[in-house]
């Protein structure tokens, strides 16, 4: 499951690079990632489907596929995306949430400003896994887009990569 887990958050730092346009990364290897074969619109077992009902109350427009044993559910809160992996029991694997500068907690934001001054929040990831919490947060700062990691207070940058769209 750590595997899928990692796919994921893959997944999300290169939509969110995509969104932000197109950047120039100084990394030689490229490593891809094998396929993931994803039923759509799988009938959900009731377990899940309770456990989603009492875990997201605020969930507009669920949609549902079939992971292996599991169920990957797609759905918007409050003007954000989130994926949620649920077990076939109704437990979550994970919960990814994509937001902006207005999602981060203030102490997240504060470290943030403090460190990258004149750098601009874009997106902001918040990963929820097995009592774990990771904020992924992507910054503009002139010519570079800058990945910054936190989790537990530990705040580091992770990639900074030149931004191509800006001359």
């Amino acid at each position: 499951m750590k595997t899928t887990f990692y796919r994921c958050i893959a997944g999300a730092f290169i939509a969110s690079l995509l969104a932000q346009g197109s950047f120039a990364q100084e990394v030689a290897k490229v490593d891809t990632l094998p396929v993931i074969v994803i039923t759509a619109k799988s009938v959900v077992s009731q377990k899940v489907s309770d456990a989603f009902k009492k875990d997201f109350k605020g969930a507009v427009n669920p949609r549902w596929y079939r992971l292996d044993e599991n169920y990957l559910v797609k759905f918007m809160t409050r003007e954000q995306k989130n994926h949620v992996l649920y077990h076939k029991t109704g437990s979550i694997y994970y919960h990814i949430a994509y937001g902006t500068e207005a999602s981060l907690p203030q102490e997240v934001k504060d470290k943030i400003k403090a460190q990258y001054r004149d750098g601009k929040i874009t997106t902001a990831i918040h990963i929820n896994q097995d009592q774990r919490s990771i904020w992924l947060v992507n910054i503009e700062r002139g010519k570079l887009l800058i990945l910054v990691r936190e989790e537990d207070g530990d705040f580091r940058e992770v990639e900074r990569l030149k931004n191509g769209a800006k001359g």
